[in-house]
Parts: C-alpha cells; sequence; structure tokens
C-alpha cells in the first residue's frame, strides 16, 4: 500500500497536481485505488471543487471524505483541504465505499444493512467509518454492529468542524454527494490484507468515584442521587451556560464498559441539571472526573508504537478528538502522535467522537486516540526505532499532574476511611438492636417495631405471638448451659426462616431468657394461631445432640384499635400464661 497527499488551494493549481500525478501513474503503470478528503472548510462549493477535480482527472477512481476539526497527514497538522490518494499493491486488496443517510433509513436498517454486507463480501477485514454528528445517542448503532465477524476491525470518527462546539458536520462520497446526516463506511480486505488498530487515551481518573443512579439512554440524570451537573458545577466550577461543553472537554467522564475504559465528554447540560451524553450511560455505572496527564499519554503512546512498529503497517489511519488537539497547546496540536511519524505514512483527522472495536465491541470514545494500522502482505524489516520526541523533558511529571494524583489518592483513601467507618457504623447499628447469642431483635427493638405497628393498627392490622421454652431450666441444669444456648438457637433459626412463605411478613424478637416475641404484619389472630401452631410442631421435631427432644407454649392476640403497648402485651402474656397452666406445649389464642 501506497499513500500520496495533495493540500487543495484553488482550482486550477490542484487540476494541473492531479493531472501530473496523473501522468506518473500511467507512465508507472499504477493503480489509484480510492481517495479520501479531509476538510475543515464546510462551504459546499469549495467541496464540491475538491470532488470535481477528482472526477475529471481520475473518473473511474472512487472518493469519499468528511469535515474535521483539523487533518493530519504523516502525523502534521494540515492546513489545507487534504486529498489522500491511497494504492493497492496487491491485486487480491480490495476496497468498497457505501454511504447510509439517516434521514432515509432508521439506525437498525443501517446496521443491519452492514452486517448483511459483510457476509456478502467475506473478503472484508476492516471496516472504516465516518459518521456526522448524530442527534441521539450512537449506542444503538455501535450495539447493531455486534454481529459482524468478531475477526473484522471497526475504527473511525465522528466528523465536525473547524468549531468543536458547533453540531456542523458533513459526509460525502462519489455515489451519494455531500451530507449533513449521514454514515460513510469503507470496507477495506483480501487474501493478503492485515490489520491492527489501538486506542489511547492518558486521561486518568481524579477524586472520588460516583454511581450513575438515573439516566434515560444518553441524558445523564443523576449521579449518587445528585443533578449530573452539580458534580461539575461543585468539583469543577464549571457553570450550566453556554460554555458548559468546552469547559468539560478535558474534564471528561472515566468509566470501564464492555471490558475497556471509555472516556464521555458532556455534550451540553440542560436545566433540570441533567447532562446530555454522546452515548447512553447505564444505571449503576461507577465513573469518576477525569484530567490529561502529559506523562502517562507520552508512556501511553511510547508502550504502543512499539506495539504499531512491531506490526510493520504500510499505512496508519489516525482519528484524534478535538479536546487533545486544544489540550496540548503549549505544542504542536499533533505533538502526541510524533513517535508514529517514522513508522508509516498516515493520515486523519481531529473528530467530535472516535470507534473503535474491542472484544467484539464496538465503542464509542472521546478524548481518545485511535489509530488503525494497515498492510498488504506479511511483515518486512522496517528497522525503525521506536523513540518519543522530547522523552528527557517529559520525565519530569509537571506540578499539576502531582498535585492531581495527591487528589485521586487522597480522595480514594478517604472513600476507604468512609466505606470502613460506615461498616462500623452498621455493626455498631445492629449490636444496638440485635440479641447477641439468637441474632434476632432485642426487646427495645422488637418493642419499638410494635409501637410503629400500633400508630398504623387503624389501616394495617397485626398481631403477637409470645412464646417461652417449656421447662428450659432443666435443661441448663441437666445437659449444661452450652446445650442450652443450642435449644435457643435452634428456636430463633425457626423464627427468621425468611425462606417459609409463612415467616415472611413476621419480625421476630428475644424477650428476655427464654422468652420470644413475633410481630406479624397484616395477620389476623387466626392465621397467626396457625403459623404459631406450625412453629410448635417444627420446634418439637428437632433433634439436639445431648438433650431430649424440646417443646414450646405460645400466646396469641390481635391488635386492637384502643390497645396501648402495656395492654396489648399484657394480653399476650395472658395468653401465654394460660397455654403453660393448661398443660404447656400448645397454642392459646385470646
Amino acid at each position: 500500500m501506497k499513500q500520496f497527499q495533495f493540500e487543495y488551494k484553488e482550482q486550477e493549481m490542484f487540476l494541473q497536481e492531479l493531472s501530473n500525478f496523473r501522468e506518473q501513474c500511467d507512465s508507472g503503470n499504477m493503480n489509484v485505488s480510492m481517495f479520501q478528503i479531509f476538510t475543515e472548510v464546510l462551504d459546499w462549493d469549495v467541496i464540491h471543487k475538491v470532488c470535481e477535480g477528482i472526477e475529471e482527472v481520475f473518473p473511474e477512481v472512487p472518493y469519499m471524505g468528511c469535515s474535521t476539526s483539523g487533518n493530519i497527514v504523516d502525523c502534521r497538522l494540515s492546513y489545507n483541504i487534504t486529498v489522500v490518494c491511497t494504492m493497492f499493491e496487491l491485486p487480491s486488496t480490495q476496497v468498497k465505499i457505501f454511504q447510509y443517510d439517516l434521514t432515509q433509513s432508521s439506525v437498525e436498517q443501517i446496521t443491519e444493512t452492514i452486517v448483511a454486507e459483510t457476509k456478502q463480501y467475506p473478503w472484508v477485514k476492516a471496516i472504516e467509518m465516518f459518521f456526522t454528528i448524530p442527534e441521539t445517542s450512537t449506542t444503538r448503532f455501535c450495539d447493531g454492529l455486534r454481529w459482524i465477524r468478531r475477526d473484522i476491525q471497526i475504527f473511525g470518527g465522528v466528523a465536525c468542524s473547524d468549531d468543536i462546539t458547533s453540531d456542523a458536520s458533513c459526509v460525502f462520497s462519489k455515489a451519494n454527494g455531500v451530507s449533513e446526516k449521514s454514515i460513510l463506511i469503507v470496507f477495506y480486505g483480501g487474501e493478503n490484507f492485515y490489520v491492527d488498530s489501538i486506542n489511547v487515551t492518558g486521561w486518568k481518573p481524579l477524586g472520588r468515584k460516583f454511581r450513575v443512579t438515573k439516566s434515560d439512554g444518553s441524558i445523564l440524570q443523576e449521579l449518587d442521587g445528585i443533578p449530573a451537573y452539580e458534580v461539575y458545577r461543585k468539583y469543577l466550577n464549571i457553570k450550566n451556560d453556554d460554555n458548559f461543553f468546552y469547559n468539560t472537554l478535558e474534564f471528561p467522564l472515566f468509566y470501564e464498559h464492555n471490558g475497556t475504559t471509555i472516556l464521555r465528554t458532556p455534550v451540553a447540560s440542560n436545566e433540570d441539571g441533567s447532562i446530555q451524553m454522546t452515548s447512553d450511560m447505564d444505571i449503576g455505572s461507577v465513573v469518576r472526573i477525569s484530567y490529561g496527564d502529559p506523562g502517562t499519554i507520552i508512556e501511553s503512546i511510547r508502550h504502543d508504537s512499539r506495539r504499531i512498529a512491531e506490526f510493520v503497517p504500510d499505512l496508519l489511519r489516525i482519528y484524534s478528538c478535538a479536546a487533545r488537539r486544544t489540550f496540548w497547546t503549549s505544542k504542536e496540536p499533533t505533538y502526541e502522535i510524533y513517535p508514529f511519524q517514522e513508522i508509516a505514512p498516515s493520515c486523519g483527522f481531529f473528530s467530535h467522537g472516535e470507534f473503535l472495536r474491542t472484544n467484539g465491541n464496538l465503542n464509542q470514545h472521546n478524548v481518545t486516540l485511535v489509530i488503525a494500522a494497515m498492510r498488504e502482505g506479511e511483515k518486512k524489516d522496517s528497522g525503525v526505532p521506536v523513540v518519543p520526541a522530547e522523552t528527557d523533558s517529559l520525565s519530569r511529571v509537571p506540578l499539576v499532574s502531582r498535585l492531581a494524583t495527591f487528589i485521586s489518592v487522597t480522595s480514594l483513601e478517604l472513600e476507604e476511611m468512609n466505606k470502613q467507618l460506615a461498616l462500623v457504623n452498621e455493626k455498631l447499628r445492629i449490636a444496638a438492636i440485635v440479641d447477641g447469642l439468637t441474632g434476632l431483635y432485642n426487646r427495645a427493638e422488637i418493642q419499638s417495631q410494635i409501637v410503629k405497628a400500633l400508630d398504623k393498627v387503624e389501616k394495617e392490622k397485626f398481631s403477637l405471638v409470645m412464646l417461652d421454652i417449656d421447662d428450659f431450666k432443666q435443661v441448663n441444669d441437666t445437659f449444661g448451659h452450652q446445650e442450652g444456648d443450642n435449644v435457643l438457637m435452634a428456636l430463633s433459626g425457626l423464627l427468621q426462616n425468611k425462606g417459609s412463605v409463612y415467616m415472611q411478613s413476621v419480625s421476630a424478637g428475644r424477650w428476655g431468657g427464654e422468652e420470644f416475641m413475633m410481630l406479624l404484619q397484616n395477620t389476623d389472630m387466626s392465621s397467626a394461631a396457625y403459623i404459631a401452631d406450625l412453629i410448635r410442631q417444627c420446634f418439637a421435631n428437632i433433634h439436639f445432640p445431648s438433650a431430649r427432644p424440646q417443646t414450646i407454649s405460645l400466646g396469641v392476640t390481635q391488635a386492637q384499635e384502643e390497645d396501648t403497648l402495656d395492654s396489648l402485651c399484657t394480653r399476650v402474656d395472658m395468653a401465654l400464661y394460660k397455654a403453660k397452666k393448661e398443660g404447656k406445649n400448645r397454642v392459646v389464642a385470646i
């Protein structure tokens, strides 16, 4: 594969350059495979002139292109409309271009068509995508392509303009012309075609974690129960105004999705405090605000440039977020991709969003660098050393990076301390309401729940069951306190058996010694007595290691509107006393 590039400045000069190139191709028996056009200029008349020039000199060659926030050629920023010519050197290498109109077909119809096309052309090994700025989330589009063969790599970018806050963008092709609402798809492949792709972020999570507690597709509504915008206001002092998008560009949300790290930049803030994102944000996702760390970026580039160099590509396709261009304000806009300059010729653009397929899942990224490496034939020994520019000067960690790391680490430590404190508080809370031996509520807590139930007794009926282990003193005296504890815990296990349909509305507590109290919500006296007798029978059938089978006596009563805590407890205690007096191992309801 070979690449040739032209810069469009004016029509006559462009036509002359193309004509000279045509003569070279014809005399050298070289076949042009395709033209790609990248333009920051959103003037359709100018775009048409470029296209007309190509058609005039190379009428048989397909072309396609998109608007950009900056054109990249050989890892340098090109300030004019850039026309890139690609030549395939092997007859087995193929390319096909498709353009789909989003106003004529639904996202589902388009993705189904793309999937079907990949089945029709089994030679496809890579798909390049150019997407006009979507009005809604790209999640449905990404999900729709999951059925494409897993060995096919997918990469690309969202078209934009020189104004990164604008929604203006376009794509165009020879077959379908210029469109503001379309998707361009390029198939690459062939028997001896190879491709590899990477993505680089370099953005690091900053500060505390937030959980998505409310969202509606790509509308991020709440983080930790508060409006999502409030997180940006509180921690970064970013106002909810027309500059919100620009001010949040360098502070995207950082989270794990589909097994990979995703950076997601808010598109706009809404009056209700919600934030418009470019893709869906699932409820339950854990996110953190992130910041760009030059050291991390350069280290990532150093690592990944070695991988690309080892692939020995013929050409590189580069898609870098426009936010990364603004990030390197003290350097050249393409400073971070200089290491790839010595590896292979390249072209691409600064985008509004980047696409890359990872582990079979297509994801849209923000603030990310995506690089696709393509090659015809087996590897050749390039002998290209890969050394990032100005490595020494970047080995010193900037002050802002050190401060951000300090904030991040201390925030994580604080989160861990809060978790431990919450665990301690929870243990203390449980200890204050739970009986240590049986695990049931203690008397104070079950009594408190009875009082609360009495407050609602006019609307919600309930009953009490008081129970006592028969002749329990003899168990302790004869078999020892350990066996006595075994008996108590066996009974408590029955009382907190939430797996039983009968016990799901029951709260049980240890009233004192071998006495227990059960609160049965929404239960009349007849039903309470039935449940009480089931418990009596189950307990009588328990086998203890040393003691003989034990029995319990139970008293049952239903709360009345005129009851107080004292009157209700006195009545259920009388029922229990009557059960004892009548011979034990029975249920009495009064």
